[in-house]
């Protein structure tokens, strides 16, 4: 038996021109169901971010709420205090509800400016170093 230099194997190894087909088919239906399952997963993501956002949206009302409230609060039972120990009935409670009602709104618009300062170096962690601050130190 002779061996043919032309041939380097069997001839199970070749590919048969139906099999080209078909991988391209099974290649076709691989594709598609890894684009579905990767949409279906940006879509996860996309939920996932937004609810994440809402979360923390709702705990930021809640500490500026809080923030104010709890100023007033303060503020009206300082008055009331002051109110029982002075004997000034209504005025130290009107005049403590009016500090508090400030302090409240001061507190409350210094959480939000930290949340806001926050949110902004999150974005852009990159710091910039220009020569003039080497030169300081």
């Amino acid at each position: 038996m002779m061996v043919d230099p032309q041939r380097h194997g069997n001839d199970e190894d070749e590919p048969k021109p139906g099999d080209e087909a078909e991988l391209s088919t099974r290649l076709a239906r691989l594709d598609s169901r890894l684009g579905e399952i990767s949409s279906g997963q940006e879509q996860a993501a996309k939920a996932a971010r937004r609810k994440a956002s809402d979360a923390s949206g709702l705990g930021q009302a809640f500490r500026l709420s809080a923030e104010f409230i709890a100023g007033v609060i303060a503020g009206g039972f300082l008055g009331w205090m002051l109110d029982s120990f002075a004997g000034s009935s209504p005025w130290g409670f009107i005049i403590g509800l009016l500090l508090g009602f400030g302090s409240g709104m001061l507190n409350m618009l210094r959480a939000s400016g930290e949340l806001n300062r926050g949110a902004t170096s999150d974005k852009s962690p990159v710091s910039v170093r220009r020569p003039e601050d080497d030169a300081r130190k």
